[in-house]
């Protein structure tokens, strides 16, 4: 989560979302920097409008916890997916590589 708080602090500031920018945030912060997870985040921002789906999301009303809110949500909800998928998916591919390294570097070792 970090790592997208990373991202919306450089777009606030008006700086550009690169990796050397997320990498001195995050470094600035104390946190112990995945290269592949900045990469990966960077990447997943490229076509993204932060600002917009910030604004969708501060827009939307909170869900009802019984179901569905309705079909203005489910459109605002839509938008911000975008976003939403964009990260999770940066995320994935992050979890994805950290789950190759602790089992030895792939299939690489098996040959090996």
């Amino acid at each position: 989560m970090e790592y997208v708080y990373a991202a919306l602090i450089l777009n606030e500031s008006g700086e550009e979302i690169n990796e050397d920018n997320v990498t001195a945030v995050l470094e600035a912060a104390g946190v112990d920097v995945e290269e592949s997870r900045v990469k990966a985040l960077v990447a997943a921002l490229e076509d993204v409008d932060i600002e917009e789906a910030v604004e969708t999301a501060a827009a939307a009303p909170a869900p009802a916890s019984g179901g569905s809110a309705g079909g203005e949500v489910e459109a605002a909800d839509e938008d911000e997916g975008e976003a939403d998928e964009a990260e999770a998916e940066a995320e994935d591919e992050a979890d994805e590589e950290e789950d190759e390294e602790a089992s030895g570097e792939g299939l690489g070792n098996l040959f090996g």
